[in-house]
């Protein structure tokens, strides 16, 4: 018989919890069981890998120490590996015992959650152990506590022995009601490989890479989409351009409906036009697609959109009274 321990606390020397396991581990011991402890803490960068470890067990001890509140970061990051990358159908047949020691206030809720957590993973729980301690001298010499970790470790040694039936829990059966996690159909094998490139640390921040570099990409395709499905405002005002001989400016438009800003730059009779982005220009007009439109249907000028407040501008306002003289769209 093979008993894993799953230790979750910070391994301080006056932790109580340490003392119960040092206990449990001897009588375990005398009776010919092979203990192999896991001290979470050493494993914080490849808790994900260790639920693999419970292929080879009969039996699963789960300890935490309840310092402030709760269970603990690392022994919830196990039950969660478990849940991603155990090998359920193990699982279901591993019996398990919680020990929850608290320094503070909530040992029983501790031990309630390590319960819960097994159960709705499909194990199967045995009679654990909580208790508070405010003086580890004292209850490390006190012989009632003593034998009553050693009768809850024989307890454990018979239920996985004889294999004592559980009563069916609620939980199990709601949570195969109404659970929304979509299993990952993968063999054991395969999800015990893909838990250990998660706990690689240059594989996943390299996996994290390539998903931006190609969401960066896909985003740039839709721009670039939204751009070619709209006015060709390019080729538009290319071909409405009469140049001035004096001018030199910049116009960046901020149009709502588009992701990227269109920018005009004139220099004389040379006009450049495209979407991108340009630092510092000689005047930034914010409008809408609608708006753009209209001057360019000759509904309506740059200058009586700026007047109006259908398009609000920041920079020179003398250049941007150049745009009605440098594009022929109308004269109003």
């Amino acid at each position: 018989m093979k008993i894993n321990i799953y230790y979750g606390g910070r391994g301080i020397v006056d932790d109580p919890t340490l003392c119960v396991l040092n206990k449990m581990q001897e009588v375990l011991d005398e009776l010919n069981v092979t203990v192999e402890r896991y001290n979470l803490y050493e494993y914080k960068n490849s808790i994900t890998t260790l639920p693999s470890t419970l292929n080879n067990a009969d039996g699963v001890i789960l300890a935490i120490t309840v310092e402030w509140y709760g269970i603990g970061g690392y022994m919830q990051q196990f039950l969660d590996s478990c849940w991603l990358y155990g090998n359920k159908e193990k699982i279901s047949k591993l019996y398990m015992c919680p020990i929850s020691m608290s320094t503070t206030y909530g040992e029983r809720e501790g031990k309630m959650h390590l319960t819960n957590a097994w159960e709705i993973l499909g194990g199967l729980p045995s009679d654990g152990l909580c208790g508070y301690v405010s003086d580890l001298v004292a209850f490390e010499l006190n012989k009632d506590y003593i034998s009553l970790i050693e009768k809850k470790t024989e307890n454990l040694y018979r239920a996985i022995s004889q294999k004592y039936p559980c009563m069916p829990a609620s939980n199990q059966a709601v949570k195969q009601m109404i659970s929304t996690t979509k299993a990952i159909n993968l063999t054991p094998q395969e999800t015990e490989q893909l838990s250990k490139y998660a706990s690689d640390d240059i594989y996943v921040q390299k996996q994290k890479e390539d998903i931006q570099e190609l969401s960066n990409y896909f985003k740039g395709m839709i721009e670039k989409t939204e751009i070619e499905n709209g006015l060709d405002l390019e080729n538009i005002f290319q071909h409405h351009f009469k140049g001035e001989g004096n001018l030199t400016a910049s116009y960046k438009f901020l149009i709502k409906e588009k992701k990227a800003p269109f920018i005009l730059e004139i220099k004389g009779n040379r006009l450049v036009c495209y979407y991108g982005n340009l630092e510092n220009p000689t005047v930034i007009c914010k409008l809408t697609s609608e708006v753009m439109t209209n001057i360019i249907e000759s509904k309506i000028s740059f200058q009586r959109a700026f007047m109006s407040g259908e398009m609000q501008v920041r920079g020179d306002f003398q250049i941007l009274r150049m745009l009605d003289q440098v594009f022929d769209f109308m004269k109003l």
